[in-house]
């Protein structure tokens, strides 16, 4: 299936500059994800490596980060969230391809070993289709008539103890300006549906990657700069005080707001990350392929 709508040009926007990152170094401690435990001393969780493929993982992930470093300079910050066990669910930008490989690597150097939900079209690509299977990707098929089997596969992960990573937009921004789009509902479904089986709130993180999209990939010296925001866990008690009582799926209701409350989370690290404002008109819907105004 083919998404509808194309992703605008490098020339979009503007590269992340020195100014901007030197400025977010002053209000973050910025560290390299490339590399193992960036933001200090952490304990391992040695179950889920050793479940995962280990010797696999560590090749992919070793080179994952070898190319990433070859085509910028990669800073991050808020890593030192990432809980050193049990379940959360990290919500991530889509605006490049490399917002699917620096939270990946990210997680993984911070010794956790997350599933991811990736389309399954990348199952299927030669040599590297492999490797993702190997590491942990769960293939999503974008037809209809597919997501509450790829809902309940996601709820099953997390409540059999392992996080789960999702890029909620379904797929690259087709944003003209590369901001957030709307997010499918999927991502609140599963968190809302995990609670209530779990009795208690899942954490879900926030990370917002941005200065890939004016990388050019034939030719990327010199290298941009690239910063990931990992943010503080979006509070939602509110939404799940009454689970006891649902009857059948979360209430739509709830399931809207908290897809609601996710995107202006990766909208506001993505601000604060390019120093610039989102578009005071709205933000732009991938159904109508254009801006409506926030909620």
């Amino acid at each position: 299936m083919v998404s509808p709508g194309k992703p605008s040009p490098r020339s979009a926007v503007k590269p992340l500059s020195n100014e901007q990152v030197a400025k977010l170094s002053r209000l973050h401690h910025l560290v390299n994800p490339m590399r193992n435990h960036p933001t200090g001393p952490r304990k391992d969780n040695i179950a889920e490596i050793n479940a995962q493929n280990p010797k696999a993982t560590q090749r992919l992930l070793d080179a994952c980060a070898a190319v990433v470093r070859s085509r910028c300079k990669v800073k991050a910050w808020g890593l030192e969230r990432v809980p050193e066990d049990g379940v959360f669910i990290t919500a991530c930008t889509h605006v490049t391809l490399f917002d699917v490989f620096i939270p990946m690597a990210s997680l993984f150097y911070q010794g956790r070993r997350p599933r991811y939900m990736a389309k399954a079209e990348m199952a299927s690509w030669p040599i590297i289709g492999k490797w993702f299977q190997l590491v942990g990707m769960q293939p999503v098929p974008r037809r209809k008539g597919e997501a509450l089997a790829i809902e309940n596969e996601s709820i099953r992960i997390l409540t059999s103890g392992r996080p789960l990573t999702i890029w909620p937009e379904g797929t690259l921004t087709r944003d003209p300006k590369k901001w957030p789009m709307s997010l499918k509902p999927g991502m609140a479904y599963i968190a809302l549906e995990t609670c209530k089986k779990l009795g208690r709130q899942v954490p879900i993180y926030p990370a917002a990657t941005w200065g890939a999209a004016s990388i050019n990939h034939w030719w990327p010296w010199p290298r941009k700069n690239v910063v990931m925001g990992f943010g503080e866990a979006v509070d939602y008690a509110d939404l799940i005080e009454d689970m006891d009582s649902w009857e059948g799926e979360p209430p739509k209701a709830a399931v809207h707001e908290l897809t609601r409350r996710v995107r202006e989370s990766l909208e506001a690290i993505e601000a604060e990350i390019r120093g610039e404002q989102p578009p005071a008109e709205g933000y732009w819907d991938y159904r109508s392929m254009k801006r409506v105004p926030r909620d």
